[in-house]
């Protein structure tokens, strides 16, 4: 895909395969993330992917989640052809050895100890996901449910995993910039048109039973203040549910004028901070409340106000007005999400991946028909009390 912006003199090329944590086995989690570093390893005839992109002056970086890992490479238009060639090569080949596996192994570990083990509150996710998930891979972050299963990893698992999914039949490529369309499909043609089509295995992910008891967890650890996590069950990103749920998740806490902010951190006083978001995954996601309590607030009292809030959301209509400050909100983040040949093909990518390309322009639009009673619907399925996942810390002094 070819967004054509005579605005800037940078091109952006973004690539994005269909693999994420979600598509690993059980045995060997983390490989996604482990992935998205050794593409940066080198290949047979680009040994130093960074040394030759620096010297064309680009900017690159990858992410993973559980869904997608990402690629992106922004340079002076001048050499679009030596972005496309970087990032075909990659495509052909990496070298495997195993220095560059060792490498990345332990670039991977120390990753884990520092995000998730030596930071208040780093293991969240990893104690969140397996209470919530029982069956759907989405049980497991993206770092593994395991770090041996990165440790351990043999040149022929990377190998094996490089086959199945780093493949032209599953890659997406939205290039943006001062470009012309016809020139960029003949560019991608030279340099990736030899590489051999692979079918990535197929796509078939259990699918997660409907949660019928409320489900708790309690970890002592040296963080400064207690803190809770509440994750409900909810639809996936394409659902016609979806607007509606990342609404109520702004309803809650986007901005200091939002419901939790306001009852519970400014007039209450329960909490020193108080979060909600959506995961936003393919397959079914998780709603998350976050929040660090006050030091001397009981646990359940702080929990019985935030349930409080999420219960008037199933039982009252939100406001016209309130319901059109978040919709207006969402509206200019996306606008200015859209600002940069970047942001542009990273969302293009994205949408495509998700089977709706067009939602790139109307994204909006999907949020502008949600209504009050959309809300009230949802939240009333969302905010079901046996469909809670609870999580606290509790500091150790």
């Amino acid at each position: 895909m070819v967004v054509e912006d005579a605005s800037t003199p940078l091109v952006s090329v973004n690539t994005l395969y269909c693999v994420g944590s979600r598509d690993e086995r059980e045995d060997r989690t983390g490989f996604a993330h482990l992935f998205e570093h050794l593409m940066f390893g080198g290949t047979p005839r680009v040994p130093d992917y960074d040394a030759v992109a620096s010297q064309v002056g680009a900017e690159n970086n990858a992410f993973t989640n559980e869904d997608v890992t990402d690629y992106h490479i922004t340079v002076p238009k001048q050499f679009l052809e030596t972005a496309l060639w970087l990032e075909s090569d990659r495509m052909h080949g990496l070298t495997f050895s195993p220095q560059s596996l060792a490498v990345q192994q332990k670039v991977v570990t120390e990753e884990y100890h520092y995000r998730y083990l030596n930071q208040p509150y780093g293991d969240a996710w990893l104690q969140l996901r397996p209470l919530a998930y029982t069956r759907h891979p989405y049980r497991w972050s993206t770092i593994g449910a395991d770090i041996r299963h990165v440790q351990e990893a043999t040149l022929d698992d990377v190998k094996a995993f490089f086959a199945d999914y780093y493949t032209p039949d599953n890659a997406i490529i939205a290039v943006a910039g001062d470009v012309h369309a016809d020139e960029v499909v003949a560019l991608v043609e030279k340099w990736y048109g030899d590489i051999e089509g692979r079918q990535r295995p197929s796509a078939c992910y259990p699918e997660e039973p409907e949660q019928q008891e409320r489900r708790q967890l309690t970890l002592r650890r040296d963080v400064p203040a207690a803190a809770m996590y509440l994750a409900y069950p909810m639809c996936g990103r394409t659902s016609a549910d979806f607007p509606a749920t990342d609404l109520i998740s702004d309803i809650l806490s986007n901005g200091r004028s939002s419901r939790l902010y306001n009852r519970l951190v400014k007039e209450k006083q329960l909490f020193v901070e108080i979060d909600a978001c959506v995961t936003g995954s393919a397959d079914p996601g998780l709603f998350v409340v976050t929040g660090k309590l006050q030091r001397g607030v009981e646990m359940a009292r702080a929990q019985a106000a935030v349930e409080a809030e999420l219960l008037r959301l199933a039982e009252e209509a939100v406001p016209d007005m309130e319901l059109e400050k978040v919709k207006n909100k969402f509206e200019n983040t996306f606008v200015f999400s859209q600002y940069k040949g970047l942001d542009c093909a990273m969302s293009l990518c994205y949408y495509h991946s998700l089977g709706h390309t067009d939602w790139a322009n109307s994204e909006p639009q999907n949020y502008r028909r949600v209504t009050a009673d959309d809300v009230r619907h949802v939240a009333a399925q969302l905010f079901a009390p046996q469909r809670q996942n609870a999580l606290y810390y509790e500091p150790n002094n």
